[in-house]
């Protein structure tokens, strides 16, 4: 089933892409709760018209995409946590960890654009992904260190 997405879904697209999905998942998920419609061809033909207009507010917001990168490209973390005699954590650090941990020093970042892809349940050195938009992302690493 081919649809058009009304805005960004995590691991499917971003806002305006057409993408194949199973049946199921877009009528009684996307659909319903309004995160996409059914690509017909009238809804492809007004999407087009829409993208025309928003190009150049588009090209905006991946410059501030861009220059909010350039702020988080020298950045390094370092997370305390609880750790157990053999080194390793107790629970993981995720992408909410990280979040508070940019906030600190005065990023503002979503927590749902951030990715892990490890899971980090031992003391060391890791990266996460910062996906600021879908043509722009930072890595940043983080160190996991005893507290």
């Amino acid at each position: 089933m081919e649809i058009i997405l009304k805005e960004d879904v995590v691991n499917l697209g971003y806002k305006n892409d057409i993408v194949n999905v199973k049946s199921g998942y877009g009528r009684n998920y996307l659909i319903p709760t309004g995160k996409a419609v059914i690509a017909s061809p009238s809804a492809k033909k007004m999407l087009a018209e829409e993208l025309k207009q928003r190009a150049h507010k588009l090209e905006k917001i991946k410059k501030d995409a861009e220059a909010a990168a350039a702020k988080l490209e020298g950045v390094t973390l370092t997370i305390a946590t609880k750790v157990s005699s053999t080194g390793t954590i107790f629970g993981s650090v995720g992408n909410i960890q990280i979040a508070e941990a940019l906030a600190k020093l005065g990023h503002e970042i979503d927590r749902k654009i951030i990715v892990v892809k490890d899971a980090v349940k031992e003391v060391g050195n890791y990266k996460a992904i910062v996906k600021l938009h879908k043509e722009v992302s930072v890595e940043i690493p983080f160190e996991v260190v005893a507290e």
